[in-house]
């Protein structure tokens, strides 16, 4: 759980939102780099989707490193859930 919601990782995707709401966030590890001799997530993919409809892509883009697309995913999400 994050901020009330579900926060759950299987492999390389990370999905959170609750699926009785309207849509949910997915981040999709693309790659990974070596930062200290530990491998970090580098490339994200960052999607908004429908939760009735997982084929349909609300918004769409990509960061590096976890944090900014967690970042920029949360703020899609709010923006998302508050559109009508």
């Amino acid at each position: 759980m994050y901020k009330n919601k579900p926060l759950v990782r299987e492999g390389n995707t990370i999905c959170y939102g609750d699926m009785s709401e309207k849509c949910i966030l997915i981040l999709e590890i693309m790659s990974y780099k070596n930062e200290n001799g530990n491998q970090v997530p580098d490339k994200i993919l960052v999607q908004v989707i429908d939760s009735k409809d997982p084929s349909k892509i609300i918004k769409q883009g990509s960061k590096e490193g976890l944090h900014d697309a967690f970042t920029i995913g949360l703020v899609w999400l709010d923006m998302a859930l508050k559109a009508k």
